[in-house]
């Protein structure tokens, strides 16, 4: 008798695939709604043709992805409205940990706006936890209760009176943000742990108490609009002049809020104007460990502003000074720890390194990557101001 061959009858060969739709088909179904969350949301909802079971699982996906790439025109940026529309009303308010935005491309008129606000607030309502808009709108998002991270970004925010939020843990305004020429804006997050803020245009907001801040980034530059034409330093006391009402309603704009930090970088122009003036009711830093200041703080003639923050910060164990030179000279680097006997009694005795780097090149770009080593922070939600 010939010996049978192995994988005779009844036995077939699986088909192509088959091996992966099963170990697919063992998994639960959240596992299977997080899978597609990461998918754009047009090609999650068309995986309920796949099988019975896919039908409604798109439903429950925990994350949204929603775009377009400014090449779809006519009927077909119709179809996307239409598209959006019936997905938030079909999947209601199934609870979301990620949504993202991406929406540049869509008219910029009022039926628009108005559609991109009804879909920002049902995505509000669906408790999103971490929110991407890559739009032309202006608005507040940080309305969310159980929003964590906001990144605002390359956006005119002119319109904003404050950005307020209890859940609020990260926070960054960044790109060349435009704030207001003549109202300064409230950041009144108390659970920050982390801030990037960047003033380049219009007047620096003002930071309320942050007790749970561990690190921050401020730079203050290119800034003509929230500074004192008439006195270098900020020390007018003239009450015609323009920087009259810098302070508002408080008499610190950045420090106060910065108060609680364990590490700090601040980057400022040759006017410190906002620094300057916070540092004549300056508050005590009394969590600050390291602390890296830039050219403007200690220049040559007035060291005024490095030796008051110094004397506010009763435990720093780290300064480091980013210093700045237009001659092609090689980059120098200086670390040392300060003497004992001669340190002055009005510096933290916690002090062990104090660093002090020479580079060539464009200040404010340089301490801006600087800072960006030493800060590390991850963003989902923001702005986009509308190019023209």
């Amino acid at each position: 008798m010939p010996p049978k061959k192995k994988g005779g009858k009844g036995k077939r060969a699986a088909a192509p695939g088959a091996a992966r739709a099963a170990s697919l088909d063992v998994l639960p179904d959240e596992v299977l709604g997080h899978v597609l969350s990461f998918l754009p949301a047009q090609e999650a909802v068309r995986t309920c043709v796949l099988a019975r079971r896919w039908r409604h699982l798109w439903r429950n996906a925990s994350g949204l992805h929603i775009s377009c790439d400014g090449e779809e025109e006519g009927a077909s940026m119709k179809e996307l409205r239409e598209f959006v529309d019936h997905l938030f009303l079909i999947r209601g308010g199934s609870p979301l940990d990620t949504c993202q935005l991406s929406l540049l491309h869509l008219d910029d008129n009022y039926a628009d706006n108005r559609r991109i606000h009804l879909w920002i607030r049902h995505v509000l309502m669906c408790r999103v936890r971490e929110l991407s808009l890559n739009i032309s709108w202006n608005g507040d998002p940080a309305r969310c209760p159980a929003l964590e991270v906001l990144e605002i970004k390359d956006c005119d925010i002119i319109n904003l009176d404050r950005i307020s939020s209890q859940s609020l843990k990260s926070l960054s305004i960044s790109d060349y943000c435009d704030f207001s020429e003549n109202d300064r804006i409230h950041v009144c997050a108390p659970n920050l742990v982390s801030l990037w803020l960047e003033v380049a245009y219009g007047k620096a907001p003002i930071l309320e108490s942050m007790p749970s801040l561990l690190e921050a980034v401020v730079k203050i530059y290119g800034n003509d609009t929230d500074c004192c034409h008439h006195y270098d330093f900020g020390d007018s006391e003239d009450e015609d002049c323009p920087c009259s009402g810098v302070h508002g309603d408080t008499d610190c704009v950045l420090l106060q809020g910065l108060s609680e930090a364990q590490s700090l970088v601040l980057i400022a122009d040759f006017r410190m104007f906002i620094f300057r003036m916070d540092l004549k009711c300056c508050p005590i830093f009394s969590n600050l460990k390291t602390l890296l200041l830039v050219d403007f703080w200690c220049v040559p003639t007035d060291f005024s502003a490095l030796a008051s923050i110094l004397e506010h910060s009763p435990v720093l164990e780290k300064l480091t000074l980013k210093l700045f030179c237009k001659e092609p000279k090689s980059k120098v680097q200086m670390k040392g720890s300060p003497d004992q006997i001669e340190r002055s009694n009005a510096i933290s005795q916690h002090l062990k390194v104090v660093e002090v780097k020479y580079h060539i090149g464009n200040m404010l770009a340089m301490a801006a990557a600087a800072a960006a080593q030493s800060h590390t922070h991850t963003y989902v939600a923001g702005w986009r101001k509308k190019k023209h």
